[in-house]
């Protein structure tokens, strides 16, 4: 499904089925959620390359793999004919500069799904398709049969970026305030309560705060309330408050990780001598590498049966409706809104 720009509607393109390149793979698409950046795609609050097509956290099975050695997984696995997989969002080169300083996020020749436009990138390079031609270089983790779709598809965007904003908070706090409850501060909840850790999350949706607590939250505040200042202060909302009240909510000697801001807009009024005399530590988070994918699927894997996967994917559409997905998923209260080919 080809998106023309803003103010346009999709429209469907039938392709041929392209023979994959070595170390390449096609995925039949089973599943594609709607991530949040799409949705400021299309409303035009996030430049996307148009014409395009979107979509980038799928999951779905591999139909054919290129010749030679067969891509392995980010656990090591070989990815063979059949197997369910989770695609990763971007595909990096590997002999870059900021591949071999361990940022393939960052690859200075980065592709990323959902992110490219149609005339560069080919017609099955987003998660809105039937299928998706992978790239050499892009993470994917072969997930079981039995692990919820709810769950499955956003491995390769939400889960992993989660994962990469605990990691990027050290090991070891007591006391942890994520800020805001959509999918992103859902999973953060989850692993860190999972770990020990007292979670309070700050998001103004009650019902979103409702899913907090089934993810492990001790507690669930609107932004306006004041919350004891944490070992942690996990950012993963985008808005502007959120990210310049971070120092109020952070103990001394504690870390602030800002993932959730990453459009302009949200200037910091902290004072230098806020993060020395308190001892702060300050991290920014922007996906995520192959490792933190392979964190992410294996703790799924583990954690699937204590979470409300339920509670996370709300109506599913077909793929020929996706504007009708896109617009239930702007002003849904659900989580994730899903889409399906051929439904």
């Amino acid at each position: 499904m080809v998106w023309p720009g803003v103010g346009g509607r999709h429209r469907a393109v039938a392709v041929d089925p392209p023979e994959p390149a070595p170390a390449e793979a096609l995925v039949e698409v089973e599943l594609a959620t709607i991530c949040g950046s799409d949705l400021h795609t299309v409303a035009g609050r996030r430049p996307g390359p148009a014409p395009g097509v979107l979509g980038h956290e799928t999951v779905g099975r591999v139909v054919a793999v290129g010749s030679g050695p067969a891509p392995r997984d980010v656990r090591g696995r070989a990815v063979s004919i059949g197997d369910r997989v989770a695609v990763g969002i971007y595909a990096a080169c590997g002999d870059c500069q900021r591949c071999h300083r361990g940022l393939p996020q960052k690859c200075e020749r980065l592709f990323k799904y959902g992110h490219a436009a149609l005339a560069e990138a080919g017609p099955l390079s987003g998660g809105y398709a039937s299928h998706v031609l992978v790239r050499a270089g892009t993470p994917l983790a072969v997930v079981p049969e039995d692990l919820p779709g709810a769950l499955a598809a956003p491995l390769g965007c939400a889960t992993a970026t989660a994962v990469a904003a605990v990691s990027a908070g050290g090991a070891g706090a007591r006391d942890v305030t994520v800020c805001g409850a959509g999918l992103l501060g859902l999973l953060a909840t989850a692993i860190l309560a999972g770990r020990g850790a007292a979670v309070t999350v700050v998001d103004p949706d009650p019902g979103r705060r409702a899913t907090a607590l089934l993810m492990g939250a001790r507690d669930a505040v609107d932004p306006a309330a004041e919350t004891p200042p944490a070992d942690l202060y996990v950012e993963l909302s985008g808005a502007p408050a959120a990210a310049r009240d971070a120092v109020a909510r952070t103990a001394t000697g504690g870390t602030i990780v800002l993932a959730g801001t990453v459009s302009p807009g949200a200037p910091l009024d902290w004072e230098a001598q806020d993060l020395v005399r308190g001892l702060l530590t300050v991290r920014g988070v922007h996906n995520y590498t192959p490792a933190h994918l392979a964190e992410a699927a294996a703790w799924t894997e583990s954690a699937a049966a204590s979470l409300p996967a339920g509670a996370l994917l709300g109506a599913v559409h077909p793929l020929d409706d996706l504007d009708a997905a896109l617009a239930d998923a702007a002003r849904s209260a659900s989580v994730r809104v899903g889409v399906v080919p051929g439904a």
